[in-house]
Parts: structure tokens; sequence; C-alpha cells
């Protein structure tokens, strides 16, 4: 059992890096029951393509209103109270979700309110939660400690609680929010054992948030690497998320999967991923960075114009694998590029940037997506991503060099301004 705990935490990581592991994994895996259970309760209340993609949107939206303030919060406060007090807020509104399915008095509407208010405590406890890693591993070790923290996402969000998040639903529709709500509790537990320093971790905190955020967006603004990824991420997003919006649709009405099938869908995508993390450590070694970004991106490309082009759900299920390899590998290499190069202090606010990039790119990609189904059909949105994100890989393909190897850029361009 140890030679197994070793081999998923390696001791290089200290203790505290696995007190935030199994607190990440708990949380996750009822975040992946939900994956599955949400789509199919948006679905039983609604089959119009637009308010499926709503309440994608709906999740998303929060980052866009409260994003920035989180960052700056997170970098004002202590950060391990912040999400506590933000997980515990997202199992009352969880608690209120599953009464109201009990008592039969859930509608599109309720459901919708509730991803709203779920967004809204998910951007306070994430903002936070991003913080924590590169203030407990050295920088060197933080590709691979996102690569495992991935592979619980993976496992456990996808891997695992999607089919178990379906298998809940079709037993009853209440049932598998009961899981996530006794999953976050757990979370919390886990969390609370992390040894952080208690406070803010700046020294000063007497200045005005709005004048916080315009810190964050300035030092991001300074650093073209960093900014040119942030780009990078808010439009692949828009085309990943037209397509992902109406993906439980596409695989109920154009492969005929059932909701089951759904949720096999979205596990392939997770054995790819787990597939991907545990490989990260050897590519990272023997691959150069730049061409690990520039692959994970073209196999975006790829991805979108697979499902625009197929009806057969054997094949949609490998490319889901495959997509779950390059995904993650893409996770973790981009995240780490990130915090090497972010310095603590403004982790929370550049971190909340790129938040904000990533949940605004989703937000308008699933409003675009659930208008392109409506008027082109349900392959429609693919089309669009696979336009969309070819274009802006060639626009971006020479950055990417700078971009993977931003902290030196940036370390660089410090020494040459002494």
């Amino acid at each position: 059992m140890g030679r197994i705990l070793d081999a998923v935490a390696p001791v290089r990581l200290g203790p505290r890096f696995r007190w935030l592991m199994a607190s990440t994994w708990v949380a996750n895996l009822g975040d992946g029951i939900a994956l599955a259970a949400g789509p199919l309760l948006v679905a039983s209340q609604t089959s119009s393509p637009a308010l499926v993609s709503l309440a994608f949107l709906l999740v998303g939206l929060p980052w866009l209103l409260f994003g920035l303030f989180a960052g700056a919060v997170a970098d004002r406060v202590d950060r391990k109270r912040m999400v506590v007090i933000a997980n515990l807020l997202r199992i009352v509104v969880l608690g209120m979700l599953a009464t109201s399915i009990v008592t039969g008095v859930v509608s599109i509407a309720v459901v919708l309110g509730a991803m709203f208010l779920l967004g809204t405590a998910e951007v306070y406890a994430d903002t936070a939660y991003r913080t924590f890693l590169p203030m407990i591993v050295d920088k060197a070790d933080l590709g691979v400690a996102n690569a495992r923290l991935q592979a619980g996402f993976i496992t456990l969000n996808q891997f695992a609680g999607a089919p178990v998040g379906a298998a809940l639903f079709a037993v009853g529709m209440a049932v598998p929010f009961g899981a996530q709500i006794a999953c976050g509790l757990l979370a919390v537990v886990l969390v609370s054992r992390l040894a952080l320093p208690a406070g803010p971790v700046r020294d000063d905190v007497d200045t005005h948030v709005l004048r916080d955020i315009g810190d964050g967006f300035r030092w991001l603004m300074a650093h073209p690497p960093v900014r040119t990824l942030a780009l990078v991420i808010v439009t692949f997003n828009i085309t990943w998320a037209a397509a992902w919006a109406i993906l439980v649709l596409y695989s109920l009405e154009v492969l005929d999967m059932g909701p089951v099938g759904y949720g096999l869908l979205t596990s392939a995508a997770a054995a790819g991923g787990l597939v991907g993390t545990f490989l990260f450590g050897w590519l990272e070694q023997h691959v150069s960075l730049a061409t690990l970004m520039r692959a994970c991106l073209a196999l975006e490309v790829v991805m979108h114009l697979g499902f625009a082009l197929t009806t057969a759900a054997w094949l949609a299920l490998l490319i889901m694998f495959g997509f779950g390899v390059y995904a993650f590998v893409w996770g973790a290499l981009s995240q780490a590029v990130r915090q090497r190069a972010v310095p603590t202090e403004f982790q929370g606010r550049v971190g909340s940037v790129y938040s904000v990039a990533i949940h605004g790119g989703i937000v308008i990609g699933s409003g675009l997506g659930g208008i392109i189904a409506e008027h082109g059909g349900l392959t429609a949105p693919f089309w669009f991503a696979f336009v969309g994100s070819g274009v802006t890989l060639v626009l971006v393909w020479r950055q990417l060099a700078h971009i993977a190897h931003a902290d030196e850029e940036i370390r660089r361009s410090a020494d040459e301004g002494l």
C-alpha cells in the first residue's frame, strides 16, 4: 500500500501535498457525480437545446461576475478558510436542490437558479484552492504535482463519478446530489488538515480591492508569454464549450447512446486522461514543452472534426479517449507554466484572470453552441469548433515556444531591466 501511495504522491512532494490531494480527490468524486446527474436533471426538465446550454452557461457565468474579485480576496485573506466557507455554502445549495426534487417542486427555473449559486460558490472555493500548490511544492515539481491532482480529477470526477452519477440518477433524481453533499463534507474535513501559514500571504492588505485587481491585470499585461497563454486559453474554451454545451443531446440523439451511454462517453475521456497524467512525467523529461503544447492544441482541432463527421458511438468513444490523453497533459502543463511564472502574492489575482478567461470562454461558447445547434443541427457546433480552434492554432504556433518557458522569459526580462 505504501508503494502505491508513493507512486501516486511521491515523497518529495511532501505530506501537505497529500492532504491537498486527498481533499481535491474526494471533492472531484462529488463533482463527477454531478457531471452526469446535472445535465440529466436539466434534460429531464426541458428538451430545448437553448435551455440545456443555458444551464452550462450559468455554471460559468459567476466567473465573469465575481472571478476577479475572488482572486483579489484570495490574496488578502486566509486562503484555507476561504475554501472551507465557500464549500460549505455549496453544500447548503445542494441540500436545497435535493429537497426541491424530493418534495416535487423542482422545475427548470429552480435548477437554473441552483446552477448559478453553485457556480458562484465554486468561484471562491476554486480560486483559493488553485493558490495552494505553488505554496507547498517546489517549482520543479509543479508539473508532476498538477498531473497527480488531475489524475484524481480523471479517475474520480469523470471515470468513476460520471457513470455513478448516471446510475444514481436512475435510482432517484435526488440521490446523486445527496452523495455530492457527503463528498463535499469530507473534502472540507480533509482540507482543514492542510498546514498553511495563517492569514494572508501579503504583509500589506490596506489597498482597495479594485486596486488589487488592477495590479493583477498590470502584472499579466507586462509579461507577454503569460498574457498570450491567457488569450489561447479563452479562445480554445470558446470553441470547446460551443460543442460541449450540447454534448448530452448529441450523445442521446446523434449517437443514440442513452443516459448511461452519456456517462460512458465522459468516462472514455477520463480513461485517456488517466493515461496522459501518468505519462506526464516521462513526457516532460523527453519532449520539449513547446512541442507538447503544440501537439495538444493540434489534437483538439482534430477532435472537433472527428465529432462533426461521425455518428458511430464506438468511434466517438475512441475520440473521447484520445481527447482525455492530450487534454490532461495540456492542463497539467499549462498550469505549471503559469504557476512557475507568477509570484506567490499574485497567484490569486493572476490565477483569477485565467479563470475568468476559461469560464468567460465557456460562457460565450455555451451561448454560441445553443444558438448554432438550434439553427444548424447538433453537429454544427463541432464544425464551428474545428474552424475556430484551427485558425487560432495557426496564429499562435510560433509564440508557443515562448509561452512554454514563460518563467525563464520573465526572469530574463527582469535581469535585463536591472
